[in-house]
């Protein structure tokens, strides 16, 4: 006996589907920043002191935050930035951004905008 349009209506609505979502959390955790930290350094020790990062403390929006980071670098052929990483704390992702510069460069600066869920710590490292 064939189905009739009806009958088909009737089975495929009552026909449920579950979508399967894998859920992360809202935003990224201190854990979730030392281990991306780590995967960009690995075993090497971090130094303080030749970076500088200039954010300000407070924003009406975070939807575009102005930051800076300078590095304290000849820019020779010799020594010279190869990169800077940008970390935060609480966004759903800990890695901001990661530039890569050379000695043609001629100074070892970047600054951009970007966006921050909340009041959070924000790490800059520069591999050397």
């Amino acid at each position: 006996m064939p189905t009739t349009r009806r009958q088909f209506l009737s089975l495929a609505g009552g026909v449920t589907v579950i979508p399967i979502v894998t859920l992360r959390p809202a935003e990224a955790t201190p854990a979730m920043l030392s281990s991306a930290i780590r995967n960009i350094v690995g075993e090497a020790p971090i130094r303080t002191g030749k970076v500088k990062l200039d954010i300000p403390p407070l924003v009406e929006n975070g939807n575009t935050v102005p930051m800076t980071v300078s590095v304290t670098s000849p820019m020779t052929a010799d020594d010279y930035v190869k990169s800077i990483h940008i970390f935060n704390e609480k966004n759903p992702q800990p890695n901001i951004g990661t530039f890569y510069l050379n000695p043609s460069c001629g100074r070892a600066q970047i600054s951009t905008r970007i966006r921050l869920a909340d009041t959070q710590k924000v790490v800059a490292i520069a591999r050397l």
